[in-house]
Order: structure tokens, then C-alpha cells, then sequence
């Protein structure tokens, strides 16, 4: 056999004779795409997930970060309350660090409350605020957690979970009368979103945006693209589908609760593929932020939890 002879039948053996290529029999199985497109949504982790308010869990930033590119995760969501320090020179030593393991920071999550009638205490939480977007610009994060804050007439969370997350409004008020308070107070924080570059995602948390419809309320009336939705996949406690549907349209990010050892305050059976799917009628292309909140060990729990987040938000054919 001659060489072009030779080769004329390597290739046709190689490409089984007008069937498909091993890529090609690749993407059909749903392994990779064809084409090398990313398989799906990124997903990252919450420094939140090493820590749980436990006592004894709270990791370091730097520690967060080793941990989560060696688990495999594409990016890590930092909770401020976590940081004990904030100057200049730690806040960029943190940026590279995370560089140099191949991870951004894909968000920050913070505490505010707006739901007082005392309007300095109003400013002062919009100030606050307004430093966290400070925060986030320094340490190149584009994304921010806001919420309403509640009314403090439960004193202890652990109560408060007791009670799913259902407060008494302080005598001689309503709710009704805390919803201008709030959208006034985000409204004054968009100025420097904006500058810095930081969307504000309001999540389902307590308060003001328990339910969807007080959440889609608030950012229909403050009515920027500089504030949206951050849904998490955990506080919607009864019938958590057909409410997390509902905020899918204004959904800027996703922060995805896990449970494994049984939940801190209360456990949820959450369907993934079932969420994803949500998600993914919206051709929500953004991040997952996993939050375990469970009493397993998170060195076994956490990356448990990413297999389940990666199998569920990877992109069907």
C-alpha cells in the first residue's frame, strides 16, 4: 500500500466511514459540547459555607479561597461579616490570591436594615451601605447583596426561625408603611452602585422580601438595572417552586442552599434539576453561589454539594 493510499484510509477508519466523530459521539452523550462552550453555569461558593455562625468554623478569607479552587469551584462569594480585616493592602492581596488559583470573587453579602421609622437610623444603614459598594469596587465585585432588614420585635433569630421567618411589625405600624422607607433607602444607594460598577441584588431574605411578591414589589418600584433579584433557593420556605418562578425574570444571581447533616435551623429537600430548569427558561446564564447550611463537616458537605449544583445547572442539549 502506497502512502496516499495509506492515508486515505487512516482517515476514513478514523471518521467511521461517514458516521459521527468521537466529538461528535462526546456532545451526543452530553459530555462536552461540540464546540467547547462552557458546559453550563458557573458556579461559586459563599465563604458562609465554611463558617455557618458555628463557633469553631470560621475560616479565614485566604483559607476560603485555597479551599474552594482546590474543590473545583470557578468563584467564591465573600460574606463581609466574615472579614476581620478591611484595608487596602489585605483587599488586594486577597484579589490576587484568588487570581492566582483561577477563581474571581463573584459576589458580596451584606447586612442593612431599612425597615425603621427613626430616619437616621435609615441613613446611617444607607451609608453603611454605600461603604459595602465601596468594598466590593476595590476588590473587583460586581455584584452585591442587599436586603430590607426587619423590624426587630423578634429578638433572636433562632426564634425567628421558629416562627418561619414571620414578624410582628413595631407597635403602630405595618408593613405598609415600611415599604416607602426601604425603596426610598435603596434609591439613595444606586448613585454610587452605578459609579462603581456593583448591581444590587435584593434577596428573598426576612423582612419586607419574605415573600415574592413584597421582593418584586420593592425592585419594580425602585425600577434601575442597577437593582435586581438575588433569588436564594432556601428562603422561600413552604411551596418554594411556584415562588421562586415568580422572581425568576428579575434574577441577577443565585445563592443555592444545601443541607446535608440536617439543616442548622430547618432542612428544605430542594429539586435542583427542578430549579435549574426555572432558571433556565429565563436563559439565566449567571452564577450559583452555594451556601451549605447544614451540620455536616463542609470539607465533606461542600463539595458534595458542588457535584449535585454542577450536574443540575449544566447546560442541556
Amino acid at each position: 500500500m502506497d502512502r496516499r493510499t495509506f492515508l486515505n484510509s487512516s482517515l476514513a477508519a478514523a471518521a467511521g466511514l461517514g458516521g459521527a466523530t468521537p466529538q461528535a459521539s462526546a456532545a451526543d452523550k452530553g459530555d462536552e459540547p461540540a464546540s467547547g462552550a462552557r458546559p453550563g453555569n458557573p458556579i461559586g461558593v459563599s465563604t458562609y459555607s465554611f463558617w455557618r455562625f458555628l463557633p469553631d468554623s470560621k475560616l479565614s478569607m485566604e483559607e476560603c479561597i485555597d479551599q474552594a479552587a482546590g474543590m473545583g469551584f470557578d468563584a467564591v462569594e465573600i460574606l463581609e461579616m466574615q472579614m476581620t480585616k478591611k484595608d487596602d493592602a489585605t483587599l488586594q492581596s486577597l484579589k490576587r490570591r484568588a487570581w492566582l488559583n483561577g477563581l474571581c470573587f463573584n459576589g458580596l453579602s451584606t447586612h442593612q436594615g431599612f425597615v425603621s421609622p427613626d430616619a437616621d437610623e435609615r441613613k446611617k444603614n444607607v451609608d453603611k451601605t454605600v461603604a459595602s459598594i465601596e468594598l466590593a469596587y476595590k476588590l473587583g465585585i460586581p455584584t452585591m447583596r442587599v436586603n430590607t432588614g426587619r423590624w426587630g420585635t423578634t429578638k433572636s433569630f433562632d426564634e425567628l426561625m421558629k416562627d418561619r421567618g414571620v414578624e410582628e411589625p413595631l407597635k403602630g405600624y405595618t408593613d405598609e408603611d415600611a415599604f416607602p422607607w426601604v425603596i426610598e433607602a435603596l434609591k439613595k444607594c444606586l448613585p454610587a452602585a452605578e459609579k462603581a460598577g456593583v448591581t444590587l441584588c435584593l434577596e428573598n431574605h426576612w423582612g419586607l422580601a419574605r415573600t415574592p411578591e413584597g421582593l418584586r414589589r420593592i425592585v419594580e418600584a425602585v425600577d434601575s438595572p442597577w437593582l435586581r433579584v438575588l433569588m436564594d433557593t432556601g428562603n422561600f420556605l413552604e411551596d418554594p417552586y411556584d415562588k421562586l418562578k415568580k422572581v425568576a425574570p428579575l434574577t441577577a444571581f443565585v445563592q443555592a442552599k444545601t443541607y446535608y447533616g440536617g439543616g442548622i435551623w430547618y432542612t428544605l429537600e430542594l429539586d435542583y434539576e427542578r430549579i435549574a430548569g426555572i432558571l433556565r427558561a429565563q436563559k439565566y446564564r449567571g452564577y450559583i453561589s452555594l451556601e451549605f447550611e447544614g451540620k455536616e463537616d463542609w470539607r465533606t458537605a461542600v463539595p458534595k454539594s458542588l457535584a449535585v449544583l454542577r450536574k443540575a445547572f449544566r447546560t442541556k442539549a
